[in-house]
């Protein structure tokens, strides 16, 4: 018997199957399903023990139904909940599954849902809006800096929604109903599966990829800022660590250390001997991570032969130039063009280069910036792709561009790869993909936004990720409102997956309306009241680096919102400031300037011991403690036994 339930009127298909544990991937069109369109989905090692009877398919904790009339409806098969249902927009059209023809096969694709009163969603990749539950928001489905369309949700009714297309369109998650929109794709399809929220981030790794372990140089602190201008300032650094005693993981070199975009090489005059950096770095227990841009100037040495090839982004209309940047010696900016990273070509082609100029020179890790792509102005529709017009596929580009460097990494036998990325998309985290912020503001702000983008991204399947401590745009280190803000940032920081020092600080520097230099940004550039409390802080990240590994070997994210722990608490979906660090410790942020006491909600069951006390609470309870300066509020839970503790 087919475990396969089909549904037919006119040219409208749709198809039903079984899709993981607990999974149904949810496929429709006009005339005919493709099997293979871009997108998410791994192919399936095994088919799922499910069952279909008549217009019923179950697959362990979910059953869907096809009605008569097409329309959807899925539940939970432990507890019969409802928990998603298509909803028509009007009784006679359009319906919950709307195809409106843009050309060469494609159509403006429309999927409604019901919307349910007290539903809340998590996920949907990384936003700066500053809300964790994001009932009643749009987002859009297309990458920015700073934004990440990642369309993935986890939903409080004990389900998991992902989007399996990549082309641009937005999410409605209004109060008279669910749509999801693609402004130009072929077909809807989606992936369902049931359960708590930590099945459903597990369910959804065994379907889109799991992360690889994290490596272990890499959860210490990254030391980085805009921009070290040459070796001998950067090895400066690296040396003062070094003489204070300070534990450094990870130094970085930022953009412009080429001699033009897109050569994926050293500027000599700045860099004369690379090799002999990583040495010395390496010698000092210190990761050498380089600045690697999806962009190529037309002054590179690349460019002719990636153009000639087909290996650039093509257009629709008008030259292939995405971007204006500044570049060589030319006082204005210039037109650039991006790499066409859906192309396998165009990925050999760039990483061979990589491995040519910055392999070569020890470097085993990059950080790939603007990876979106950063495209000003931003005509995505506008692109050709070797996978498919922009409007179909754009927002696989950061996913694509992660791939290249870890495949070509692991073929050259590195066994720990790990790409920082300023953007992703769904299945980014089992190619190493660690998520940063983006280039945010220096404000308190801010920062009150960076923890849910976090939590957000955790939520999204992505397992590692980071946020510039003490923002990108600003921050004078002699500012003493700018040093308190740089302090809660920073403990904020260590309970991150990655811990990372970075900021255009002033004195700022630009050129060509670019940020090309700023001030200092290592932890004695604050001076000696902040200074004591950024040691403190970087010995208790080294004492719980163990632990931080543990804990993503499980398979859930470092950094929980407190229903992934806790899905029973209904007071628990409320909290959108505070976190569970793995499973043992609950971290409540100071987001807000002058604070010197802290309100924490505890969850229900488990109890919780203030670690700057001793004092042991119940839980499901609301409790204020001091938070000095120098302190971040944080409670261990029932029996956990952490080194928070400084030896004396």
């Amino acid at each position: 018997m087919s475990k396969q339930l089909s549904w037919r009127q006119g040219h409208h298909v749709l198809t039903v199957e079984p899709w993981g544990a607990d999974s149904v991937r949810i496929r429709a069109g006009q005339h005919r399903i493709q099997p293979d369109l871009p997108g998410a989905l791994l192919p399936q090692d095994e088919e799922p023990a499910a069952a279909v009877d008549g217009n019923t398919l179950t697959n362990g904790r979910l059953r869907v139904e096809v009605s008569d009339d097409g329309l959807l409806t899925a539940w939970r098969t432990d507890t019969g909940e409802e928990l998603l249902r298509e909803e028509p927009a009007h009784f006679w059209w359009p319906g919950a599954r709307h195809f409106e023809a843009a050309g060469g096969g494609t159509f403006r694709i429309e999927q409604r849902f019901r919307a349910y009163d007290g539903e809340r969603f998590y996920g949907l990749g990384q936003h700066g809006h500053g809300r964790l539950d994001q009932k009643g928001m749009v987002v859009e489905l297309r990458q920015r800096n700073g934004e990440v369309s990642i369309p993935f949700t986890v939903s409080s009714r004990g389900y998991g929604f992902l989007w399996n297309n990549p082309a641009l369109g937005r999410v409605e998650l209004a109060a008279n109903g669910t749509r999801w929109v693609a402004d130009r794709a072929r077909q809807i399809d989606y992936w369902l599966t049931a359960g708590e929220p930590a099945d459903v981030l597990r369910r959804y790794a065994d379907v889109t990829g799991h992360a690889p372990e994290l490596p272990s140089w890499a959860s210490g602190l990254w030391q980085s800022k805009l921009r070290y201008t040459s070796q001998q300032e950067l090895l400066d650094v690296a040396r003062e660590y070094a003489r204070r005693d300070l534990p450094l993981s990870v130094i970085v070199v930022d953009y412009l250390h080429w001699k033009h975009l897109g050569d994926w090489d050293w500027d000599a005059a700045a860099w004369p001997d690379p090799r002999a950096m990583a040495d010395e770095l390496k010698a000092l227990g210190v990761e050498l991570v380089v600045s690697v841009w999806p962009s190529v100037s037309p002054l590179s040495v690349n460019h002719a032969a990636m153009r000639d090839a087909g290996l650039l982004v093509a257009t629709d209309r008008g030259a292939d130039v995405h971007a204006e940047w500044p570049d060589g010696e030319s006082a204005a900016p210039i037109g650039v063009s991006f790499y066409d990273a859906t192309d396998p070509r165009a990925r050999d082609y760039l990483w061979d280069r990589v491995q040519e100029h910055y392999g070569r020179a020890g470097v085993r890790a990059y950080w790939l910036d603007a990876c979106e792509p950063e495209m000003r102005p931003g005509h995505l529709d506008n692109l050709a792709f070797a996978a498919g017009a922009g409007s179909e596929v754009a927002n696989l580009y950061p996913r694509e561009h992660t791939r290249g460097a870890y495949e070509h990494l692991r073929a050259q036998g590195e066994t720990e790869v790990l790409s920082l990325v300023r953007s992703a998309w769904a299945g980014s985290q089992r190619y190493g993909a660690a998520l940063w912020s983006g280039d945010i503001p220096a404000t308190f702000d801010a920062l009150a936004m960076s923890v849910r983008a976090g939590l957000n991204t955790a939520m999204s399947g992505i397992p590692w990720w980071t946020t510039d401590v003490g923002g990108f745009h600003g921050g004078d280190p002699a500012d003493p409102t700018y040093r308190e803000l740089l302090v809660r940032w920073f403990q904020f920081g260590v309970f991150c997956p990655l811990l990372r020092l970075h900021g255009h600080r002033e004195p700022r520097t630009a050129r060509a309306g670019v940020g090309v230099g700023g001030g200092p940004n290592e932890p004695w550039s604050y001076g000696p009241g902040v200074y004591p409390i950024l040691e403190r802080l970087l010995q208790l990240r080294e004492r719980l680096r163990p632990y931080l590994h543990e804990q993503l070997r499980t398979g859930l994210p470092l950094m929980r919102p407190l229903p992934l722990e806790f899905p029973h608490d209904p007071a628990a979906w409320d909290v959108e400031d505070a976190f569970l660090f793995g499973r043992d410790l609950l971290v409540a942020p100071v987001t807000t300037p002058g604070a010197t006491h802290r309100e924490v909600y505890l969850p229900a069951g488990a109890t919780w011991t203030h670690t700057d006390t001793g004092t042991t609470f119940p839980g499901g309870r609301h409790v204020t403690v001091a938070a000095p300066l120098a302190q971040i509020p944080m409670f261990l839970r029932d029996d956990a036994s952490l080194p928070i503790a400084q030896e004396e």
